[in-house]
């Protein structure tokens, strides 16, 4: 899988085709238990399974980055379905998400997800990941370029890097900003998979940058907020409804 420091998955049938093989090298972080939810300390009302399952159906229901993105994977043939693409698990370290290409699923790390919004950036980032794996055929086990260039479309077209988030982190007022965090955000996010160093991971984002920062699909710009993400959407559906009259 594509990590995220903090890819759903093809529908089942088209899922099974693509699905990879287990290799030595998981581009996911190890699971605890593959496929089957940890159940978290019962709290008053809600285990952390609960809370992250509510999570998850509202930012499904109502974030604009994920509904474009749930409409792109249904138009390219992988119609997510939200029992079988996504698992709420607990994880080791403090990774909040990542899509596991063994499974095609998304895996959210119930025990490291703060928050709604937090919840809609790790979703978004992880479908981003989920709708290369759809559209091309990436190699996230032994192509270190495949694996950055869709870290780098993730950073850059999921939010992640608004100037509200990189204010919260205190960066902010550097000349071409964007980018910088985008250079950052993805070499973080494949230091989160890879046993690697910083400087090789770098350099295979710098390799891959150009090209892959400057693919805005399917958002045909970069959303930097929500209102940006609801144009790019009604764009879209409006492009998908042009070309189906043709």
């Amino acid at each position: 899988m594509a990590g995220a420091p903090d890819v759903g998955g093809p529908g089942p049938a088209a899922g099974e085709q693509l699905q990879q093989q287990h290799v030595s090298c998981q581009v996911f972080p190890k699971r605890l238990a593959q496929g089957n939810p940890q159940q978290g300390f019962l709290s008053s009302f809600f285990t952390s399974n609960q809370k992250c399952q509510l999570r998850l159906l509202r930012t499904l229901e109502t974030n604009p980055y994920v509904k474009l993105l749930l409409d792109a994977m249904k138009h390219s043939g992988c119609a997510v379905n939200k029992d079988r693409h996504f698992s709420c698990e607990d994880c080791n370290g403090n990774v909040s998400g990542g899509f596991d290409a063994s499974t095609s699923q998304i895996v959210l790390c119930q025990n490291n997800i703060r928050n709604q919004a937090h919840m809609n950036r790790v979703v978004t980032h992880e479908l981003i990941h989920a709708f290369d794996h759809c559209r091309a055929h990436v190699d996230w086990f032994t192509n270190l370029r495949h694996l950055a260039c869709s870290e780098v479309r993730a950073a850059n077209l999921s939010g992640d890097c608004s100037l509200v988030n990189e204010i919260f982190r205190f960066h902010f007022g550097l000349k071409q900003h964007h980018q910088t965090c985008v250079r950052d955000r993805a070499t973080l996010s494949i230091l989160a998979v890879r046993n690697i160093s910083k400087e090789v991971a770098k350099n295979a984002v710098d390799e891959v940058f150009e090209s892959c920062f400057n693919d805005y699909e399917p958002f045909g710009r970069i959303p930097h907020n929500k209102t940006y993400a609801r144009y790019a959407h009604r764009d879209f559906q409006n492009r998908d409804r042009y070309y189906s009259n043709i």
